[in-house]
């Protein structure tokens, strides 16, 4: 489709005819994401053209067509210049009926027909794409408050405007994503928390029986319905960004609560599809790891539903989901830091803070030994995928897999070594300065790990370095004479020598404090003081 002709329609007025043009240019490049550079200036004077349609237009059907090849051109973040200005926005605003500052839109409830409610989807969509695209579309927005409009047009959307509720939700999420002051205003002024909150209590039919409780769902239910899911998704990223910004008010530390309450609830639900289900749970996760950690007995405490005597009547149902999460992120073998980390740093702080979930998850994870003839990062228990983390090529996924055996382990260095080895835990008790042993700084109870029987006696045997019993090797200088030692040693000391002069490699050595220094170094402090006294008659 020529862009001229569109052009050339567009200058003579005729809408109708700018509507026929346009609706095939859409149905031409529904698909097209890539576009041709010769045609930029074609298509910049062609965003403003559809500018100049919208504001004269008062017919649903054109304006949602404009709308619809308004948005196929935001892809390309070129041709951007007219839309990303106070005009284009508040034109842009206006149609999708947003209360902007120093404007005041349309109620949504206005919208009657299929074809109104249809423009306010398409131009909720443009905003999207701008906002995402424009970085000046981003600070028009912060300046017309759009972030705090969409918040009012959210409280007055009802189910069965799905489109519109979605795409207000989405919109909202690259506001505060893109812009750490939307985010702060939307916490603090405009009570965005408790507006998402009740999106998902009203989207995922909480009902509670506690004060953070909500009720089980139901066996026989049918899943969440893609609609629900999609709009509860949108809300679950916005809300993670607004609580990002810190706030200890006592309102706020109930709105917290409640999410964790519903972040719970969430897990406890299926979705049409496997994948959905888990996307779902992820988002969940991912919320629940911003929200203060002492919130987060929420997530174990629901009197109603009981719990398990064993760990003081605290219900362990969404850290076992919590944990079957973890292992199937492990299981799937990819995309690690994005998606594992935050299962494992949720995990590793509730452990720090929360006894019971420590003690639960303590059980699962790390039993209490028996079998030590394998090594500790071989086989296909939770135990044995979590070790092999702990030498993995990604910093934070190693780090994660690490910290959170050790918070299991109550910091404890040799309970660590006994689970992991030295070798595989080297890592961290070097970045936490405790190579010579010792404990981490967190307080925890005093109650006593025992070890079985079977791991007493093969205790004397263990390699500590590797973690397991090793079968005999035969020692390669049994059938050396000691000249032949003597220069296999001296061989080994040129070696070391020859690649410390090229920098390759830097003997170190462990300091009385537990950290690591170059080996003289090291050596000099952990030497006694030379003896003042004197012989003497």
């Amino acid at each position: 489709m020529s862009l001229s002709a569109i052009l050339s329609e567009i200058d003579g007025g005729d809408d109708k005819g700018v509507e026929k043009l346009l609706l095939k240019y859409n149905t031409e490049n529904s698909h097209t994401f890539a576009f041709d550079h010769k045609e930029e200036d074609a298509r910049i004077k062609l965003c403003r053209g559809l500018l100049t349609v919208l504001r004269r237009s008062d017919l649903p059907l054109c304006q949602s067509t404009c709308l619809e090849t308004l948005r196929i051109l935001s892809r390309d973040k070129r041709v951007l210049g007219p839309v990303a200005t106070r005009e284009g926005i508040l034109t842009l605003a206006g149609l999708a009926r947003i209360r902007v500052a120093g404007h005041d839109g349309e109620p949504l409830e206005e919208a009657q027909s299929a074809e109104e409610e249809r423009v306010v989807v398409e131009a909720l969509k443009c905003l999207c794409n701008v906002v995402f695209n424009s970085v000046s579309a981003q600070q028009v927005g912060a300046d017309l408050q759009l972030a705090e409009g969409l918040c009012a047009c959210l409280h007055s959307v009802s189910s069965s405007h799905h489109e519109v509720g979605l795409f207000s939700l989405r919109l909202l999420f690259l506001l505060s994503a893109l812009r750490t002051d939307v985010r702060s205003t939307l916490q603090k002024e405009v009570g965005a928390v408790r507006l998402l909150t009740n999106v998902l209590e009203r989207t995922l039919d909480v009902r509670w029986v506690g004060p953070y409780e909500a009720a089980p769902p139901d066996p026989e239910a049918l899943p969440i319905s893609l609609e629900n899911n999609e709009r509860a998704m949108e809300a679950l990223k916005a809300l993670f960004n607004i609580t990002m910004s810190d706030s200890s008010d006592e309102d706020s530390d109930h709105q917290l609560r409640l999410i964790a309450g519903i972040m719970r609830h969430l897990l406890m639900l299926k979705t049409h599809s496997e994948d959905k289900t888990e996307e779902a749970h992820s988002h969940a996760i991912n919320l629940l790891s911003n929200l203060p950690v002492q919130c987060l007995d929420v997530l174990i405490d629901v009197p109603v539903q009981g719990g398990m005597e064993k760990y003081g009547g605290k219900n362990m149902d969404t850290v076992q989901m919590l944990l079957d999460f973890m292992e199937k992120r492990i299981d799937k073998g990819s995309n690690y830091k994005e998606g594992l980390t935050p299962v494992l740093s949720l995990m590793t702080e509730s452990s720090r803070y929360h006894r019971d979930i420590r003690r639960y998850l303590k059980a699962k994870v790390l039993p209490p030994l028996k079998d030590v003839k394998e090594r500790p990062e071989i086989g296909c228990t939770v135990r044995n995928k979590l070790v092999r983390l702990m030498t993995h090529i990604d910093m934070a996924v190693k780090q994660g897999a690490a910290e959170f055996l050790f918070v299991l382990c109550k910091e404890s260095v040799d309970n660590l070594l006994k689970y992991t080895g030295y070798g595989n835990a080297a890592g961290l008790l070097m970045a936490r300065g405790l190579l010579a042993g010792g404990r981490g700084e967190t307080q925890y109870s005093s109650d006593e790990d025992s070890d079985t029987d079977e791991y007493k006696s093969a205790k004397p045997f263990i390699n500590p370095i590797t973690g397991h019993i090793e079968h005999p090797m035969p020692n390669p200088f049994e059938e050396m004479t000691e000249e032949q030692k003597e220069y296999e040693a001296q061989k080994l000391v040129n070696m070391i020598d020859e690649l410390s002069r090229k920098e390759l490699i830097r003997p170190m050595g462990v300091r009385k404090d537990g950290t690591l220094a170059p080996l003289g170094q090291a050596i000099h402090e952990c030497s006694p003081p030379p003896s003042s006294d004197s012989d003497s008659d």
